[in-house]
């Protein structure tokens, strides 16, 4: 059975920039600059279909957008369910990219805008999984409309995952506040840094115990090395594939799309987490951070 997965989150427009040398303060840089389309939730969305899932994307976008952006996700086999927003431009990152490291000047734009309720119940139902990224959660306080959306899925029978996609995103909503609205979802994958701010345990072990009070499993990814996998207990280390690195933006979003459609055809945690790897390992060796 096709496993059917409902994502929920964010589209952006990336301004992905290479540059071909160190970068010169108050000069130019030689650089490739490719614009390219992005967002945790729509990059996630893609790499699902990539594996045969059938995924929906349900996100918000600038006033004129919905059909550009819902033509590129529906290119790669995604179901667009996009709104638009009349007062906010669909949001746009500005992805500085030198090798391993990125550094991220974003724009959420109208992903601010993508609220609970625009997850029916029948949306929810026609789904096996529901799946939220933290850069759906809006600055206004929604908490109560958060954790409904979660509940609805769980009395709809839904697995729940989440995952929070940004440190820097984490550390402004709020990490006490984010690990109250997702308590109880069944799967979160964080980085080894959003880890260490959800729990205050720098160590990627420790930080995946002290989540697993509130999931059933934690995957904590610790970038090229692999990840760190806890479930019933147990904890094991999944390391990476080998890759030739053209462009880690994306990888994450991969990962966490083989996570769950591995978990989906009934792969054991260990199992899916092996195939998350492959598919990172195909990301990266890829520019820009959806599937080409």
């Amino acid at each position: 059975m096709t496993p059917r997965v409902l994502v929920v989150g964010d589209v952006i427009d990336d301004v992905l920039v290479r540059p071909e040398g160190p970068v010169r303060d108050d000069t130019d840089t030689p650089s490739r600059i490719e614009r390219v389309p992005g967002g945790s939730a729509a990059n996630t969305a893609c790499w699902l279909a990539v594996t045969g899932a059938a995924a929906t994307l349900v996100a918000t976008v600038g006033a004129g957008d919905a059909a550009r952006c819902g033509a590129d996700l529906a290119r790669h086999g995604v179901v667009p369910r996009l709104g638009e927003s009349a007062a906010l431009p669909t949001g746009t990152i500005v992805v500085l990219s030198q090798g391993e490291r990125r550094t991220m000047l974003t724009d959420r734009g109208a992903n601010r805008a993508t609220a609970p309720e625009a997850v029916t119940d029948a949306l929810l139902s026609a789904h096996d999984h529901l799946h939220l990224t933290a850069h759906g959660f809006a600055d206004e306080d929604r908490d109560e409309r958060l954790s409904g959306l979660r509940d609805r899925a769980a009395a709809g029978g839904a697995r729940r995952s989440v995952a929070p996609g940004s440190a820097g995103l984490l550390a402004e909503y709020g990490p006490a506040r984010f690990r109250r609205v997702v308590a109880g979802v069944e799967v979160l994958v964080a980085s080894e840094a959003e880890a260490a701010l959800l729990t205050g345990e720098p160590d990627a072990a420790r930080a995946a115990r002290a989540l697993a009070e509130d999931h059933a499993l934690v995957a904590v990814t610790l970038g090229g090395k692999g990840a760190l996998v806890r479930t019933d207990g147990q904890a094991r280390f999944v390391p990476a594939v080998p890759a030739v690195l053209a462009d880690p933006t994306g990888a994450g979003d991969a990962w966490v799309a083989g996570l769950l459609a591995g978990l989906a055809d009934g792969a054991s945690p260990w199992e899916a987490a092996g195939a998350a790897a492959r598919l990172a390992a195909r990301a990266v060796e890829q520019v820009g951070a959806r599937p080409r």
